[in-house]
């Protein structure tokens, strides 16, 4: 995870896509506008998993086997929903940069902390 956030710092300067610090308001502006794209990335995401229930229901509609409809309905949209999710992970490592975190160690404390919670 280092990785890919390390990269996306670079890659996001080299574009010119990084979060704008040289002052409030272009700070400001940047953080609007990724969280307007992440949340079209989100909502990206959410749409393809309409479009795949849609038509696993389709399939089962017309006499397929459930599991078989899905897996197919799986398979149709599973290319576009990893691009989908990267954009989404892109958004997210910008903003991670952003507030200097470790998304690795962020990651693995929240889910120790879910853990936990579901544990008492």
């Amino acid at each position: 995870m280092k990785q890919l956030q390390d990269f996306s710092k670079t890659y996001q300067k080299e574009l010119n896509f990084h979060v704008k610090d040289s002052s409030y308001e272009r700070c400001k502006a940047s953080l609007l506008m990724n969280h307007m794209l992440l949340t079209t990335e989100v909502a990206e995401v959410a749409e393809l998993l309409r479009e795949m229930v849609n038509d696993t229901e389709k399939q089962i509609a017309n006499g397929i086997n459930e599991m078989d409809a899905l897996n197919a309905a799986k398979a149709k949209v599973s290319d576009e929903i990893g691009k989908e999710i990267s954009d989404c992970l892109a958004y997210l490592c910008k903003l991670a940069n952003f507030f200097e975190r470790d998304m690795e160690s962020d990651f693995y404390n929240k889910m120790e902390e879910v853990k936990n919670r579901f544990n008492k």
